[in-house]
């Protein structure tokens, strides 16, 4: 047995420990708008082993994984911190800009650039290097959030990232994969041009009316600064641990993003968990769970996710 599998099967022992843990409120004025997060501490005399900064998906995924887009809360965010306390890990979760507790009525979302996110995670960053000046500090990043995570790590000087199925090619391929399977030839040909002309970084004045909740002009600059990023290559390029975990029941970002990244940076560490799916919930035998774990908060976080978490961060030197 190698030693993360090792790490990994007596982490899973102690995934679930009867420890509680203690919330604190925390709030940041950055960059004209208050960031408003969660710190949670473990029930501990002794400093935590490490301290994570979690960073939610896309769209108005708010600090706990939850979206007012869907009918019902699947908390998967607020699980895996209070998972992570149980095993000695500080978290700090917090709303995006223009998110949940981190609107500002003083910005337009046409003012919203991908710049902002990972900025305002290495601000929120240094909070608990405040707090934990000799605590082992890690980014770990949702879906989107990954990207951010991966954007965030090499100014922000953490120790460790860990990609929670996060994006593993460049997002404008990304999302034409997405287009590709749900339109037909002729609009899947238009929002093709649309892409190819936000990725060149042209704003695009005449986009497909059925496709104006993602290409409406507001958006259309934070989509152009977002662009510019291409995950696969600052991946490449970063030199500290990394933790890729994916989820084979991912119907989002499949698990072959993982296989993406690792190739682009052999160095990482890859876990594929079976049957998991986007929202880090256990999907298998049960088709309808597929769907409902969206909203469903009484489906538990699948544990070999914090188990292979904590097998990582055990490892840290």
């Amino acid at each position: 047995m190698t030693p993360l599998r090792k790490s990994l099967f007596v982490a899973a022992l102690f995934a679930f420990g009867t420890a509680e843990a203690s919330s604190e409120d925390v709030s940041v004025e950055h960059n004209g708008v208050t960031l408003h997060g969660t710190l949670l501490l473990p029930e501990t005399e002794n400093t935590p082993k490490a301290a994570v900064l979690s960073i939610a998906g896309a769209g108005p995924t708010d600090r706990d994984g939850n979206s007012p887009l869907l009918p019902g809360a699947n908390n998967s965010l607020r699980y895996l911190a209070e998972a992570l306390a149980e095993n000695d890990i500080a978290s700090l979760r917090y709303d995006k800009r223009m998110i949940g507790k981190s609107i500002s009525a003083d910005l337009a979302e046409s003012e919203l650039r991908f710049d902002h996110y990972a900025d305002d995670a290495a601000a929120l960053l240094n909070v608990l290097r405040v707090r934990f000046p000799d605590t082992p500090l890690l980014i770990a990043g949702h879906s989107e959030g990954g990207h951010i995570a991966l954007t965030t790590a090499p100014e922000a000087k953490t120790d460790a990232l860990i990609v929670l199925a996060g994006p593993g090619q460049h997002p404008a391929d990304l999302i034409e994969k997405q287009l590709a399977a749900q339109l037909p030839g002729p609009l899947l040909e238009e929002s093709r041009g649309v892409l190819e002309q936000l990725r060149a970084g042209e704003l695009v004045e005449k986009t497909p009316p059925l496709l104006d909740a993602l290409f409406r002009k507001s958006v259309q600059p934070y989509l152009v600064s977002w662009f510019q990023y291409d995950p696969q290559a600052q991946i490449e390029a970063l030199k500290l641990p990394v933790l890729l975990v994916y989820g084979t029941g991912d119907v989002q970002v499949p698990a072959t993003h993982g296989e993406l990244l690792k190739t682009a940076q052999p160095n990482a560490t890859l876990v594929t968990i079976e049957g998991m799916n986007h929202v880090l919930k256990d999907v298998r035998g049960d088709a309808s769970l597929a769907q409902t774990s969206y909203s469903d908060p009484a489906l538990p976080l699948d544990p070999r996710l914090t188990a292979s978490l904590v097998a990582f961060v055990d490892e840290l030197d």
